[in-house]
C-alpha cells in the first residue's frame, strides 16, 4: 500500500476493529492486533514519504539546464561539488526523512523535529566531507515530511492547501518562535542581517509562502498548458528565481548578483518561459552568465525540490 488515502483508511479501519470487544480476552487480542496494524501502516507510510522526498531531490538535481546549479551535465558555478556529491548527500538523508515523518505522525514538538534536522545536517556534512549541499532542503522537505505524517495520522487530505494548514496548525507558533531565536550565525542569518532579506526561518514561520504561493501555482500553470515535466520544473525554477530573495545568491555575490538573477528570470518569463520555442537556448545562456558571475540560486533549487515533493504527496491522496 503506497497511497495516502489507503493509509488513512487503514488507520480508520484499525480504530474500528479495536472498538469491537466481545469479551475481555478477545478485546485484549484485538487491541494487540490493531496496535501492530497501526505500527505497520505508520512505518510503511513513512518509508514511502522518505522515498518521495529523496526522489524530489533527485529530480531537482537531474533538471537541465538550470542556471548556475549542479546537474549531471556539469557543476555549474561550483568547483567544490558535483552531481556525485549531491547523490552522497541524498543517500545520507534517506533515514532522516523517514524519522521526521514518524515524528510528525506521533505529534512531536518542533524541538524534536529540529534535533532530527541537526543530526541530518551532521550526516550530510560527513557524507559530503563538509560541503553544504542540502541544508535548506533539510529544513523545508523535512518539515513537509513531518506534516505529511501528522496529516495522515489525522486523516487530513494531502492537498497543498491542507498540508500548509496542517503545518501551521501544529507547529505555527513554534516556527514563529524559531524565526526569532538567535543561534550560531549561518550564512543565511548573516545575509538576512546584512541585506534585510528573509530566510528559511521566516519562510517556515509563515508556512513556506514561497513554496505554496509562488512555486506550486507556477508548476500547476505550466502543467495546465501542457508543458512536459522538464518544462514545468524549469518554469517553476525561474518563477522562484524571479520572486524570492535567495540567501545563497546574496552570500556569493551580494545585491548585484541577486539583481542579475532576477533580471534573467524576469526576462525568461516575459518571453513566455518554456512556451517560447527558444527557451532552451535562453536557459543555456543564463547558465553561462551565472557561471561567469559565480551565481548559484540554491534557495530556489531547494524550493523546486519541495514543490516536487508536495505534488508527489498530493498524488498519493488522489490515487
Amino acid at each position: 500500500m503506497t497511497r495516502a488515502s489507503g493509509f488513512t483508511r487503514a488507520v480508520a479501519g484499525v480504530d474500528t476493529v479495536g472498538s469491537m470487544q466481545p469479551g475481555a480476552t478477545a478485546g485484549i487480542f484485538v487491541d494487540a492486533v490493531a496496535s501492530r496494524a497501526v505500527r505497520a501502516t505508520r512505518a510503511a507510510f513513512a518509508r514511502e514519504v522518505a522515498r518521495l522526498a529523496v526522489r524530489s531531490l533527485h529530480a531537482e538535481l537531474c533538471l537541465y539546464p538550470k542556471p548556475g546549479l549542479v546537474s549531471p551535465v556539469d557543476s555549474g558555478s561550483h568547483d567544490d561539488m558535483d552531481a556525485g556529491t549531491f547523490m552522497r548527500s541524498m543517500f545520507s538523508l534517506r533515514h532522516y526523512f523517514r524519522k521526521i515523518c514518524l515524528a510528525g505522525w506521533d505529534d512531536a514538538p518542533f524541538a524534536q523535529l529540529k534535533q532530527l534536522g541537526i543530526a541530518a545536517e551532521k550526516a550530510m556534512l560527513k557524507a559530503t566531507r563538509g560541503i553544504n549541499t542540502h541544508r535548506g532542503a533539510i529544513f523545508s522537505l523535512g518539515l513537509l515530511c513531518a506534516t505529511a505524517g501528522r496529516a495522515c495520522a489525522q486523516g487530513t487530505p494531502m492537498t497543498p492547501a491542507a498540508l500548509r494548514a496542517a503545518m501551521l496548525i501544529r507547529w505555527g507558533e513554534e516556527l514563529a518562535a524559531h524565526a526569532g531565536c538567535a543561534t550560531a550565525p549561518s550564512n543565511g542569518l548573516r545575509v538576512a542581517a546584512r541585506y534585510a532579506v528573509s530566510g528559511a526561518r521566516e519562510e517556515g514561520a509563515l508556512g513556506l509562502p514561497s513554496l505554496f504561493e509562488i512555486g506550486i501555482p507556477a508548476l500547476l500553470a505550466s502543467r495546465a498548458r501542457g508543458a512536459t515535466v522538464t518544462e514545468e520544473r524549469v518554469d517553476t525554477l525561474y518563477t522562484l528565481m524571479a520572486h524570492i530573495s535567495d540567501s545563497n545568491v546574496y552570500h556569493r555575490a551580494g545585491p548585484r548578483g541577486a539583481q542579475i538573477v532576477r533580471e534573467h528570470a524576469e526576462r525568461f518569463l516575459a518571453r513566455g518561459g518554456t512556451a517560447n520555442i527558444h527557451w532552451h537556448a535562453e536557459a543555456l545562456h543564463s547558465h553561462q552568465v551565472f557561471m561567469q558571475h559565480r551565481l548559484s540560486p540554491g534557495g530556489a533549487a531547494d524550493l523546486l525540490a519541495a514543490c516536487c515533493l508536495v505534488q508527489s504527496l498530493a498524488a498519493m491522496g488522489d490515487k
